[in-house]
């Protein structure tokens, strides 16, 4: 079902002229009292493709749906929460994602940067990174365009500054541009469905993945990790699932894998920072960072090399900063306060 709310004339007048004379949907009110998790958020929106674009590897889409509020998550707290409000001339909501073209690896890491332009207008925006419960990562932003009409967009990517592994190896250490265009006009944002969620929000969960012709950024099932399971724990609503592999190309001795991931829809966390110590008898044996990795068959998640894991230890996982990566309404109140974890080996 398609529900619309109204927008006041003052906001329509800012809309590059698009709008003035048609009803647009608008967000509900934030639920009041939000649970410190994943929640059901007050609407959810589709979303149109514009156009996709390759250079070596990689590879991009761009994609746009109604302009909607977003967090900002600068220091990974509470505290450094700022919420993104639709602007009067704001027009869209620009997406971008990006791609490994061999092993459809999504990307959740690096900066891009997307330059816009149609005859003599321009402008150029660096996206945030962001995860939404319909979409999972992406990159993205309000901003207002120059009307109706065909657009080129430069997508340039950064070189991914995160450790890459298996088939990823070597790859994606430089960033490439790469370019496409898309056709804007009112009739065809109009027609992005835009669904209110009344007898839902505000509930624990997720609202369904979209079906989107590109690849989509998950972690594998708790069946498909290697090496031997140690356990899963939560933390902040986000869920830590823990194994070891002593025959891991991608340690010398026994790989200790961390894969955090979101509850529901199983979208990676990037963007925080981990530790881990492993005791034996109440003495130390490992003490340190777990670092952040991409890994095609793995996914996104946080790794080291440990000399030795034995039955009976006990290992701790610290959230040394909680994840800045920006949210869409239903994460924000989500993975902020993480106290350690703590397995049985």
């Amino acid at each position: 079902m398609r529900t619309t709310g109204l927008l006041g004339a003052t906001s329509l007048a800012g809309c590059s002229g698009l709008f003035k004379t048609k009803v647009m949907p608008q967000a509900p009110p934030l639920v009041k009292n939000r649970p410190d998790a994943v929640y059901i958020p007050t609407h959810k929106e589709g979303m149109q493709m514009g156009g996709m674009a390759k250079s070596g590897r990689y590879r991009a889409a761009v994609f746009y749906s109604y302009p909607h509020r977003f967090w900002l998550m600068s220091g990974g707290t509470a505290q450094d929460e700022k919420k993104v409000s639709i602007k009067d001339d704001d027009d869209l909501h620009l997406m971008a994602s990006v791609w490994d073209s061999k092993t459809k690896t999504v990307l959740p890491s690096g900066n891009v940067q997307i330059d816009l332009s149609k005859d003599d207008w321009s402008a150029t925006r660096t996206m945030w990174p962001m995860l939404s419960q319909n979409m999972g990562f992406h990159f993205g932003d309000n901003m207002g365009l120059d009307g109706e009409g065909k657009y080129t967009a430069k997508v340039k990517v950064g070189g991914l500054n995160v450790r890459r592994t298996g088939a990823l190896e070597g790859q994606f250490g430089k960033g490439a541009t790469l370019s496409t265009s898309f056709t804007f006009d009112k009739d065809t944002l109009e027609k992005i469905p835009f669904t209110r969620l009344d007898n839902k929000k505000g509930q624990k969960g997720a609202v369904q993945q979209m079906q989107m012709d590109m690849p989509m950024s998950h972690v594998p099932k708790k069946a498909d990790l290697p090496g031997e399971f140690v356990g899963a724990n939560s933390s902040g609503d986000a869920k830590f699932l823990v194994t070891t592999d002593e025959n891991s190309d991608l340690a010398d001795n026994t790989y200790l894998l961390v894969s955090p991931r979101t509850p529901y829809r199983r979208y990676p966390i990037p963007m925080m920072s981990l530790s881990a110590t492993l005791k034996r008898g109440g003495k130390t044996v490992f003490d340190d960072v777990l670092n952040a990795t991409i890994d095609p068959d793995i996914g996104f998640h946080y790794g080291a090399d440990v000399k030795s894991v034995q039955k009976g230890d006990t290992l701790t996982v610290k959230v040394d900063s909680p994840p800045t990566i920006s949210r869409h309404e239903g994460y924000e109140t989500a993975f902020l306060k993480m106290p350690k974890m703590q397995f049985s080996i």
